[in-house]
């Protein structure tokens, strides 16, 4: 039987980062691990390829000659580099559970502290439509976070030292004998540090940093849309015990237009016009996005009438031409009229009747369709 492909064995894209790769093939562990799914072989199975994948794919140089020469660039017994092995039988016992439980715990192999990165920041901005479509600078202003004065990041009190870890001694991870196997997880003591602080500093409590806000320059392209999210890298919390710091996301949500409704690169609009104008014809006010514009409306035009303005929406991030414009017509009855007013209509509504169905042929046709439908 054919071997499936790696990336879609775990479920993820062909230029998915080890962060994704790593957290996919933990939920494919933790679900079909055979600790969890007692005599079931194909389980079993699943767990096998699910761990033979995330080993090809998390090596760089194994999952470069896997993307170049298929599986056999990672067969030991053809022309790639070498895989690790095909699930169980590739590897040593003690390996395959260190790897799977290092995975879920956060313990691993590796001795020492454990490092962490850090978590992302989301930063909501709002913005006008007007700003989305020719883009703007700004500034905001986010959480940062800088080494404590007090005590120069060691978070131990003036005059004190942190002490290794009396739980871990040092190693950040305590072992863990849960039958037949022996489990890392992270130290619950020092949390990975493998330090332990007798007396906090007061300024800090105990964290090495104190919080403040800065300032950072963000730049909205033009054509941007409600939802979008733009990566500020570095800016988001710090990183454990020397980890890399998260990023901040800004994600954009763009306010209500009183005029302008937006569909992707396309603008709407609802265009009230007087019933006279309708009937006569003539030129009309629009507006748009870069100021105002006239557009003929032609006599006869009827309530629902829709009109393309083309070139008149937006440019999108990926566009090369903006979209259009697309005005709504509704026609307005006039309200509170005079007697004379009234008059007036009544004399322009009977020599509408003496003109037949050529004046109001919608009005008569559906007269004609609901008198066959009572008949």
């Amino acid at each position: 039987m054919s071997k499936r492909d790696f990336y879609e064995v775990l479920g993820v894209s062909r230029d998915a980062g080890q962060d994704e790769i790593r957290r996919a093939y933990r939920r494919l562990a933790m679900k079909y691990h055979p600790d969890r799914n007692p005599d079931d072989a194909a389980a079993e199975d699943k767990f096998k390829e699910a761990k033979q994948a995330y080993e090809i794919l998390s090596d760089e140089e194994k999952r470069a000659a896997y993307d170049r020469f298929g599986h056999a660039g990672v067969d030991p017994n053809g022309m790639g580099a070498g895989a690790a092995g095909a699930g169980m039988g590739g590897a040593g016992f003690a390996d395959v559970f260190g790897d799977i439980f290092g995975d879920i715990f956060g313990a691993g192999h590796q001795r020492g502290p454990q490092v962490y990165r850090g978590n992302d920041l989301k930063y909501t901005l709002d913005i006008t439509l007007e700003q989305a479509a020719s883009g703007f600078d700004t500034e905001i202003r986010v959480p940062a976070w800088e080494t404590c004065e007090s005590c120069s990041g060691s978070g131990a009190k003036a005059g004190t030292s942190p002490v290794t870890c009396h739980s871990c001694g040092g190693q950040g991870v305590v072992r863990m004998q849960q039958g037949f196997f022996s489990v890392q997880q992270t130290c619950p003591t020092c949390r990975g540090s493998g330090q332990e602080i007798k007396e906090p500093c007061r300024s800090c409590d105990g964290a090495g940093m104190k919080r403040h806000n800065k300032t950072l320059q963000v730049s909205i392209p033009a054509g941007i849309e409600d939802g979008m999210r733009i990566r500020s890298a570095g800016n988001g919390e710090p990183g454990v015990n020397g980890g890399p710091p998260g990023d901040l996301y800004v994600e954009i949500h763009i306010k209500p237009h009183e005029i302008f409704k937006r569909d992707e690169d396309d603008l709407h609009c609802e265009l009230t016009i007087p019933f006279t104008l309708a009937a006569l014809g003539g030129d009309v006010e629009v507006p748009t996005l870069s100021g105002r514009m006239s557009m003929t409306v032609p006599e006869g035009t009827q309530s629902g009438k829709v009109f393309r303005l083309r070139g008149k929406g937006m440019r999108g991030i990926r566009s090369s031409y903006p979209g259009d414009l697309y005005c709504h017509i509704t026609v307005e009855t006039p309200v509170r009229l005079t007697d004379e007013q009234k008059d007036l209509l009544r004399q322009f509504e009977a020599s509408l009747d003496q003109g037949g169905d050529k004046h109001s042929p919608q009005s008569r046709s559906w007269a004609q369709r609901v008198k066959s439908f009572f008949s």
